[in-house]
């Protein structure tokens, strides 16, 4: 009977939990609502939105198409940067990061034209987000 060596054990064994761990990362969206700013996880992809570069924020029905430059789309799942086919020539980026892609998302314009369309599996939660992040930018002061 011919024996297996440790280390492809232990290899084996890292790779399974590496994988699982990258996989529960991706799993959702995890925010970071704070006073002055919110932050978005999935993973690999993150970004940070300061309230006072919020251009717009609404609710929009779908995604427009776009061109993924890399990200992936699993089941109701859609995360990753792409960009927008009009803005093709300026390459700017558009960060999705939607749990469920037949439901409503927020739609953030940001520094003018920075784009980010997030919603969370549960929709209730997602309009709650949504109100959370309209009365937060409603009580910025700006100054004149």
């Amino acid at each position: 009977m011919r024996k297996t060596h440790w280390f492809w054990n232990f290899l084996l064994v890292i790779t399974f939990i590496v994988c699982l761990s990258v996989l529960t990362l991706h799993y959702k969206n995890w925010l970071s609502v704070k006073s002055n700013q919110i932050q978005i996880y999935s993973g690999f992809y993150t970004t940070k939105i300061s309230y006072i570069k919020i251009d717009s924020l609404k609710l929009v029905p779908n995604i427009p198409p776009m061109e993924r430059l890399h990200g992936f789309s699993a089941l109701e799942k859609e995360k990753g940067v792409f960009r927008e086919f009009k803005d093709s020539l300026t390459n700017k980026k558009v960060y999705v990061f939607s749990d469920n892609i037949h439901q409503q998302k927020i739609k953030i314009v940001y520094k003018d034209s920075q784009k980010v369309y997030l919603n969370l599996k549960d929709s209730l939660k997602t309009l709650d987000l949504y109100y959370t992040l309209d009365r937060k930018l409603n009580t910025q002061i700006t100054p004149n």
